[in-house]
């Protein structure tokens, strides 16, 4: 069985203006709350542009190198010409999971139609979940918790545990 509170966790938010220091980063922080609140660790959390390959970077040296559970992204899952999170998170993962970001957007549509616009990603790379969310705060934190309950539970089929 998987504790939450051995579930270390990984924090990405994708944003030129926020690398910029043009913008607080309210999404990242809204999600530090979050994972915190609901028992996990934050080992770490960063802020870079829209660039794909900072992207990568985050997510390899997150998975492979501090081995953190779950990766969290917030920003760049639009349609905007700089918005390159999901292309950056495909290129790094092994298995696609589509139902989890399906999830998301089925739970987000009750209140707006616009979350059929969302790109977001969610695979596997090693023993590691990772998760494409909004850049918004309010989308971030819904969307986040829409799938909160099936991640321990993804974990442990990542590890090899039944289904």
């Amino acid at each position: 069985m998987l504790d939450v509170k051995d579930l270390k966790v990984a924090i990405l938010t994708v944003s030129d203006s926020c690398a910029r220091d043009l913008r607080k980063d309210e999404s990242g922080q809204v999600l530090k709350k979050i994972v915190k609140t609901w028992g996990a660790q934050v080992v770490e959390s960063a802020i870079v542009r829209d660039n794909e390959n900072a992207i990568k970077k985050f997510l390899k040296d997150s998975c492979d190198h501090l081995k953190v559970g779950l990766v969290l992204t917030t920003g760049g899952t639009g349609l905007g010409p700089r918005d390159l999170t999901p292309e950056a998170t495909r290129a790094v993962i092994k298995k696609e999971i589509p139902g989890v970001p399906e999830l998301m957007r089925f739970k987000s549509f009750k209140k707006t139609e616009r979350a059929a616009l969302s790109r977001a990603v969610a695979g596997v790379r090693g023993a590691t979940l990772i998760v494409n969310l909004p850049g918004s705060p309010k989308g971030a934190r819904e969307s986040f918790l829409a799938v909160r309950d099936i991640i321990l539970h993804a974990l442990l089929m990542i590890k090899g545990a039944g289904h």
